[in-house]
């Protein structure tokens, strides 16, 4: 079993080659909301970002993969984990699929469930967490699929469009340690 490769989804490490994609999606602006970006990344330190993607998740505390559909094919999105805690064996976890088009076509179900399996067999994880905008019944739906459940609301926690969002949080927990 490849454990980043599923039936019609691919994650890889980023290359190169990705500068323009990554570069286009920290500077959309319709995604800073789910990325907690507030300004423009500029193509020197999104390259930098690239030349220092080789560091691993234990020396870097995070993962970015790429979520393409061949192992030939471009990438569509990516996938984090971030704010790794090795100590308390969590990470947070992210996802985003630049085209609309690409976007509830089981796409990012696959590549959450790939990146969940490798977090918990190979990081050997004990919880995972997603902190979603309460209005964003897709990702919701998404990550309860996996059987995140919401273990809290952050109150007036983003500020969208001049009025304050509530945030929730959701754990996946590990039961199999």
């Amino acid at each position: 079993m490849i454990t980043l490769k599923g039936d019609s989804v691919y994650l890889r490490a980023l290359e190169p080659n990705d500068l323009e994609f990554v570069y286009a999606m920290e500077n959309d602006q319709s995604i800073w909301e789910v990325s907690n970006t507030q300004t423009p990344y500029s193509r020197f330190l999104v390259r930098q970002y690239l030349e220092n993607a080789h560091q691993d998740i234990y020396e870097a505390k995070q993962l970015r993969l790429a979520i393409c559909q061949d192992e030939d094919f471009p990438a569509i999105g990516l996938i984090d984990l971030f704010e790794f805690d090795p100590k308390n064996n969590r990470a947070g976890i992210g996802i985003v699929i630049q085209n609309k088009d690409n976007r509830n076509q089981k796409v990012g179900s696959e590549a959450l469930g790939l990146l969940i399996k490798y977090a918990f067999h190979h990081l050997n994880l004990h919880q995972l967490y997603a902190n979603i905008n309460v209005g964003n019944v897709a990702s919701i739906a998404l990550f309860t699929k996996f059987g995140f459940k919401e273990t809290g609301i952050k109150k007036d926690w983003i500020l969208q469009n001049n009025q304050y969002q509530d945030e929730a949080i959701f754990q996946l927990i590990n039961k199999q340690l």
